[in-house]
């Protein structure tokens, strides 16, 4: 589905279904607190690896100052939005994409899709919503900082028109909203 032309929906409200490279549906849609539980099983079908690349260190826990910030967000400065399928039954969710204005203009994405489910286009569809809100919000430029060896990442974020630039141990990647 293209996002052009979708009128701007309140963010903490959003929801929208996309077709998967598989032809599977999923639901692009606002993280809620009641997500909570199902986020930390999602967290918990992500393997060390993926953790490494989504924090750029060992990673297998997480705080309840952690959790909280994670599932807490106001959707002006912090926007979250999960994907979500049935599985067996029930909806899972699968990943989630982010965003945090770092700065006046400017927000940090970070994403984490469960492994069963990379390479089948969740990111993609999460960053296109996620460029649609910020658009929406005023927001002129998207920033994500991404280790080298995370090769699947970089080019999701090339194909989405951001530009990279190495910066020391890791991949800047901006996308200008402006354009």
């Amino acid at each position: 589905m293209r996002v052009d032309g979708l009128k701007m929906m309140q963010a903490a409200a959003y929801s929208i279904v996309e077709k998967l490279r598989d032809g599977r549906s999923v639901v692009i849609r606002a993280l809620k607190p009641e997500d909570r539980s199902a986020m930390l099983s999602a967290v918990g079908r992500v393997s060390a690896q993926s953790l490494y690349r989504r924090f750029f260190g060992p990673k297998r826990g997480f705080s309840e100052k952690e959790i909280d910030f994670f599932v807490n967000v106001d959707f002006t400065e912090h926007v979250a939005l999960v994907a979500s399928l049935n599985e067996s039954g029930e909806d899972a969710i699968i990943g989630g994409g982010r965003y945090i204005a770092t700065q006046p203009g400017t927000a940090e994405v970070a994403f984490a899709i469960t492994d069963e489910y990379q390479g089948k286009g969740v990111g993609s569809a999460l960053l296109r919503h996620l460029i649609v809100i910020a658009r929406q919000s005023g927001l002129e430029r998207l920033v994500a900082e991404v280790l080298p060896e995370n090769a699947p990442m970089l080019a999701m974020f090339r194909k989405c028109g951001f530009v990279t630039k190495r910066s020391g141990g890791a991949v800047h990647v901006t996308l200008d909203l402006r354009a």
